[in-house]
């Protein structure tokens, strides 16, 4: 196959040769007649690169030959089209390299840079072929070149074609002696033995190992955009953003050179004692960005960690002020926080936390934010106790994205500052631009005490977390070394550098991209997209906030596992979610397409009427 050419007839030559009688548009999909880079030479045609045709090509070809052989267009990093190279068609395509070189000086350097680059990509270079150029004896460095190369470059030669001109293809292949059973092998699959290895040593989170065992693993080997990518090269659109985390698509380019240009430079030194440059800068953005009157920035490791720090930081800062009677927390019914102790004590899903009932701490659950004078009262009568309300601005995510009435959060904004207790907004699932602004408290107009940050820091690329506090706050912890009143509190890889260098990046492209002002229009399309579903009996109500979406289905028992068996479904037509209970969520990365975003609304409506309609025929009422 030859996806791309421009100008000569390589592919109508490759066609007569091997005697093949499949469609010239199928070997050669995309073609202009000027020999130029393809980058140059397809604008100046007028014409497009069109990548997904290339793909279906290929996928044509796949069905019919136990091998396709893929050429280049002259090198890995030969232009397709900005920012895509020949390297990221191969990794599409999910190819080994096979890399060409030419005997005699300058081959090294040239052979092993491919072989640096097809790496770096994360492309498996098959080996290598040598070709001689030239009708004449073999010198010292074409004689050495192959042994120098295998042994630097840490890779196999699979033989060298000899110098050949105006002969038979018999001819050709009798004086060729390359390593045929190495090159013509396919990639070995290695799902069946990933999956046997999986079920074998990890134990996965939030996941019934029983089932599990007893499910198929889909293993996922690489991701494109919005897409994932399986170790059998089938593609999935990313319907939760990898678990809430995938901002702008993964294997973005800037975020994939930030971390990469990082690693050159530092990949990890403690902020214990240090500072590190990313960590400093990031900090300085976050406070850029972040509600007013937000000023300083305590790193961690993730949601959970996020949180633990705030509410250590509330609970502290009482008894460095002199007021250790303040040091009960009140938290939200349904809320959920993260995973670690203090996290699982203000969080309200009993299914999650229960069983963890006689290690956690005394808490206050208010359950009405629908009848905001029951808090009033409650801070009335116990704000000299209470160190802090943390609560999740706007949408409370695990519980199955629940909307709050709308200027709730600025009423419970007012009462935590007239009662002087600490509003902690845990920012995890919300932040980055998922409902639509930068923060959920943007929407209106709330700057909390302490802001927890998460998930889409990084892009979706490296754990980093952020506790943003006020100026009051850190003050309350500037004393005397010898008041030990310090901030007892700090993780290994605080303000790791790597995750700062793609939390930096993230956030440029927000800038760049205008993401924000992109998304408005997909979040009125998704809102008007979703209103089909009123007409499916099963489902009892449809919940968004900008692009987080809750669909919950009808009186299914939790033993159904109806939520679970509708994401199975997906699958069939290349598209990941994970359900919350019967609760479907989606929430793709903000940079999703419209014709993304329909597609994994058109597949979700599909999933969710084939699995519920035997119910419904069944006499199941949904509502």
């Amino acid at each position: 196959m030859k996806p791309v050419q421009c100008g000569g007839r390589d592919a109508q030559w490759l066609k007569k040769i091997l005697q093949l009688n499949d469609p010239l548009k199928d070997i050669n999909p995309c073609f202009v007649a000027e020999p130029l880079s393809p980058h140059l030479a397809f604008p100046r045609a007028k014409q497009q690169i069109d990548i997904a045709k290339i793909i279906a090509a290929y996928q044509e070809l796949q069905k019919k030959y136990d091998i396709v052989l893929v050429e280049g267009a002259g090198g890995l990093m030969v232009p397709l089209a900005e920012h895509y190279f020949v390297a990221d068609l191969a990794r599409d395509l999910n190819l080994e390299i096979i890399i060409v070189s030419r005997l005699g000086l300058g081959t090294i350097n040239h052979t092993l840079l491919t072989i640096e680059q097809a790496r770096g990509r994360g492309l498996s270079v098959k080996g290598v072929v040598f070709s001689k150029i030239k009708n004449k004896k073999a010198t010292f460095p074409e004689q050495t070149n192959p042994q120098e190369i295998a042994k630097i470059g840490n890779v196999p030669i699979l033989g060298t074609i000899p110098y050949l001109k105006n002969k038979t293809q018999k001819e050709i292949l009798k004086k060729c002696h390359l390593d045929l059973e190495v090159l013509l092998t396919p990639q070995k699959n290695r799902t069946l033995e990933l999956q046997a290895w999986d079920k074998q040593y990890i134990w996965h989170p939030f996941t019934q190992m029983k089932d599990w065992l007893a499910d198929e693993t889909l293993v996922i080997d690489r991701a494109a955009g919005n897409y994932l990518i399986d170790t059998d090269g089938r593609r999935y659109l990313d319907g939760v953003s990898s678990l809430w985390v995938n901002v702008h698509g993964h294997r973005k380019k800037e975020i994939d050179q930030a971390v990469k240009k990082q690693i050159d430079q530092l990949s990890h030194s403690t902020l214990l004692g240090l500072a590190n440059t990313p960590s400093v800068e990031l900090a300085k953005k976050l406070i850029e960005i972040a509600p007013a009157d937000l000023k300083k920035v305590f790193y961690s490791d993730n949601g959970s960690t996020a949180v633990e720090v705030a509410i250590k930081m509330a609970y502290q800062y009482w008894q460095n002020s002199g007021r250790p009677e303040k040091k009960t927390l009140v938290h939200l019914a349904n809320s959920y926080h993260g995973d670690t102790l203090g996290s699982v004590s203000i969080g309200g899903i009993d299914l999650f936390h229960k069983v963890y009932k006689d290690l956690i701490f005394k808490t206050i659950t208010f359950d009405s934010l629908q009848n905001l004078e029951k808090l009033e009262e409650l801070f009335k009568a116990s704000h000299n106790a209470i160190a802090a309300f943390v609560v999740e601005p706007l949408i409370q995510g695990a519980a199955g994205m629940l909307l709050w009435p709308q200027g709730a959060l600025r009423r419970v904004r007012e009462l935590c500052t007239q009662y002087d207790i600490f509003l902690i907004a845990d920012e995890v699932a919300t932040g980055f631009g998922r409902t639509g602004k930068m923060f959920a408290c943007e929407h209106e107009d709330v700057t909390p005490d302490i802001l927890c940050l998460a998930k889409g820091l990084t892009g979706g690329y490296l754990p980093l977390a952020a506790t943003l506090t006020t100026q009051r706050i850190f003050d309350g912890f500037v004393f005397d070394y010898k008041d030990q009143k310090t901030f007892f509190h700090g993780h290994t890889y605080t303000g790791n550098p790597l995750a700062c260098a793609a939390a930096l990046a993230n956030l440029e492209i927000f800038e760049k991209e205008k993401t924000l002002e992109k998304l408005q229009p997909k979040i009125k399309f998704l809102e008007k997209e979703l209103r089909k579903f009123k007409d499916l009996s099963c489902v009892t109500e449809i919940r968004q906030l900008g692009m987080m979406v809750g669909i919950e289905l009808g009186l299914f028992s939790w033993e159904e596992r109806i939520g679970a068996k509708v994401c199975q479904k997906v699958r069939e037509r290349g598209v990941i979610l994970r359900p919350l209970g019967n609760v479907i969520v989606l929430m793709p990365p903000l940079s999703i397409t419209m014709e993304e975003l329909k597609y994994l609304v058109d597949t979700v409506y599909w999933s969710i009427k084939e699995v519920t309609e035997l119910y419904v025929v069944a006499g199941l009422k949904c509502r």
